[in-house]
């Protein structure tokens, strides 16, 4: 049922097939039904709401016409490039409105009214409550993607506003790879008898992904990685970590000993953000440490190897984590590093997922003889952190990229003072 001008926007994306989310979704959205979608990460989300939108904005075209929330800015500037890929042909506006960036400039993209506004909840209430003459009276969708995690990340104080101020009569779209009790809440409060396009009812991972894990004392845990990096090299990797003070370690760690990794946290500013996203995406960069930030959504063609560096504390975000790869039919692997103090959580990703992990082959007498190199690069690492820390307290700016890693010049300079005692 989606118009020839769509279904060729389709073909230029490379889209041959409707994915089975978007089978299951799309015809009951262009019936005008509102939908609840669960479907693994990496099934074709995005287009499953994004084309019966762009379809009912043909039929009758208008100004803010489709507001889609998301939990993450990189997510959102995701969703934007896909309806900005297939709505090309028609000429569809849509603008980005998440934190961390311009205020003012959101302002003018908002007064020149878009057809769609891709958002995160909290800057687009600071807008309809502070943007003269923005609101969204006219609405006609509204759009949750990740709607737990929005729900989960305490935005719900901001999600009731939203809907408190967009008409009733509109159609909603709820997405979700992994679903909560919140969102069955939210169901009742924002829905009107959906229609619900469930393709994966229990919580799982992608056939073609390869999961495994290794069991390691937590004071190893860097040289095994470094040994894993070296095991499978020439791959991509995406790492994850607990917080953000140790993806910046880790990147730092990993920078010393000569890989191209980079760091993508809350903490950075959203330039440095989209920018380690799209030297990862380039290629230019073969490792991406991050947070939780990157777990959600974000697709990456590339990527071959998740590495759950920290085992996740919420077994279902495991399975968002382990999704950045084996997307859309590709293979992939996953590997988590469980010490002794995360036997317990790592038994109930394993109950959540239903399977038992195989552990990954290794020789730990080379892990071993890595040892003594890794605490000199962990050494390093500190230092700089430590460098990094006062220069952002003297400055109190935002402006560190850890990419003129500071700590390099002190290193030349000590080794050669060791070279000359020696």
């Amino acid at each position: 049922g989606v118009t020839d001008v769509l279904c060729e926007a389709c073909d230029q994306l490379g889209w041959k097939m409707p994915t089975k989310i978007q089978v299951e979704a799309i015809p009951v959205a262009l019936q005008g039904r509102d939908i609840i979608g669960l479907a693994e990460t990496g099934s074709g989300k995005t287009g499953a709401f994004a084309l019966p939108i762009l379809q009912a904005l043909l039929e009758t075209p208008q100004r803010l016409f489709a507001l889609v929330l998301t939990p993450t800015r990189e997510l959102a500037f995701q969703i934007s490039e896909q309806f900005e890929a297939l709505g090309s042909s028609i000429g569809v506006h849509s603008t980005v409105i998440v934190g961390g960036i311009d205020t003012m400039s959101q302002s003018l993209a908002l007064a020149k009214k878009p057809h769609v506004i891709i958002a995160t909840p909290g800057r687009l209430v600071d807008h309809l409550e502070n943007t003269k003459g923005f609101n969204l009276r006219a609405l006609k969708f509204l759009v949750m993607d990740e709607a737990d995690r929005i729900l989960n990340m305490d935005f719900e104080t901001e999600v009731d506003k939203i809907l408190k101020v967009i008409p009733r009569d509109r159609k909603t779209f709820l997405f979700s790879a992994t679903m909560t009790k919140k969102v069955q809440k939210l169901q009742r409060a924002a829905l009107k008898n959906p229609v619900k396009c469930a393709v994966s009812s229990k919580y799982q991972t992608v056939e073609k992904l390869q999961q495994y894990y290794i069991f390691i004392p937590s004071k190893f845990k860097d040289s095994y990685l470094v040994y894993i990096l070296n095991e499978l090299a020439g791959n991509s990797f995406m790492i994850f970590c607990s917080t953000c003070n140790n993806t910046q370690r880790t990147a730092l760690l990993l920078r010393n000993l000569g890989f191209t990794a980079i760091p993508l946290h809350g903490q950075m500013s959203q330039n440095k953000r989209l920018g380690s996203l799209n030297k990862f995406k380039a290629k230019a960069r073969s490792i991406l440490l991050a947070t939780d930030v990157a777990s959600r959504g974000l697709d990456i063609p590339h990527v071959d190897v998740v590495i759950n560096f920290d085992i996740p504390t919420h077994s279902k975000d495991y399975i968002h984590r382990v999704g950045r790869t084996a997307r859309a039919g590709r293979s992939g692997k996953s590997i988590t590093f469980v010490t002794q103090y995360d036997v317990e959580l790592f038994q109930r990703i394993e109950h959540l997922i239903g399977k038992k992990l195989p552990a990954f082959p290794m020789q730990e007498e080379e892990v071993m003889m890595l040892t003594e190199r890794v605490a000199e690069a962990q050494r390093f690492a500190r230092m700089e952190l430590r460098e990094q820390g006062e220069k952002k307290r003297s400055r109190h700016d935002n402006d560190d990229d850890t990419e003129e890693a500071i700590g390099v010049r002190n290193k030349v300079a000590g080794g050669k003072k060791k070279r000359r005692k020696a």
